[in-house]
């Protein structure tokens, strides 16, 4: 359906490198964007994901950086709109876990991810706004998790489950201020999902367990997170804004 096609489209992916954000920036490239891919340059996984959106026939760029640098993100929509052109859509999947008990967890690792989590997003937005509310259109989608909306069983992760609820409720306040403008933001929130992080054999206890108390039965993989980006991608969700996408297999109804 047209709906649904981002055919001129231009997008920016933080963290495209792996995982979920590869996974959605191969797909808007399916659904007809041209796709810039940020993150570290580490372990070739930025190239990667460049690669095959080229192969799809779309343009790519690659661009390295860190989301908790206003210099890092000007330089990087400044190269989408020189060699790009006009950013319509904009992925903030750039994230950082960790488990510690909250007793003995110091604040420099509490810092460090909701300055990642939270400040990083937040900038990202900030610096792609600056060039979608003059144009008065534009698509924001920030991944945040099901842990910003409940607490996982068994995971102490404090620090990673609050700063996923900031992400929620700040793209709502984003989203309510930016409205009038033509500039819509809204939140994927994944549940389990099979990204590298998850397929290390330190965790396969930890996996059964996810699989075991999700509702279908499993956990999802990240290109099970590309339609949800796709339609909140296009003209298909054309009058969303401030939503809460949760994709998790049925895990927060229990």
């Amino acid at each position: 359906m047209d709906l649904f096609k981002l055919d001129g489209g231009v997008a920016l992916v933080t963290g495209a490198g792996s995982g979920i954000g590869q996974a959605i920036a191969i797909g808007l490239a399916e659904a007809g964007a041209d796709v810039a891919c940020f993150g570290h340059a580490s372990n070739g996984g930025l190239e990667q994901t460049a690669e095959k959106v080229r192969a799809l026939g779309r343009k790519a760029l690659l661009l390295t950086g860190s989301v908790t640098s206003e210099a890092d993100l000007a330089m990087a929509i400044g190269r989408v709109e020189a060699e790009l052109g006009a950013l319509t859509v904009a992925v903030n999947n750039a994230g950082i876990a960790g488990s510690e008990a909250a007793e003995t967890m110091s604040l420099e690792k509490w810092r460090k991810v909701h300055e990642v989590n939270v400040a990083g997003v937040f900038l990202s937005c900030q610096t792609e706004a600056r060039v979608m509310l003059p144009r008065r259109t534009g698509s924001i989608i920030n991944i945040a998790s099901m842990s910003g909306t409940i607490v996982n069983r068994g995971l102490t992760q404090a620090h990673y489950n609050s700063s996923k609820a900031a992400v929620i409720h700040m793209s709502k306040s984003l989203a309510m201020e930016w409205a009038d403008r033509g500039l819509r933001v809204n939140v994927i929130s994944p549940g389990y999902t099979l990204t590298p992080m998850n397929k290390r054999p330190e965790v396969a206890e930890e996996v059964k367990v996810f699989k075991r108390d999700t509702p279908m039965g499993r956990m999802a993989a990240p290109e099970e997170m590309v339609g949800p980006a796709v339609f909140l991608a296009s003209r298909a969700s054309s009058f969303v804004t401030g939503l809460d996408l949760i994709v998790d297999g049925g895990y927060v109804c229990w």
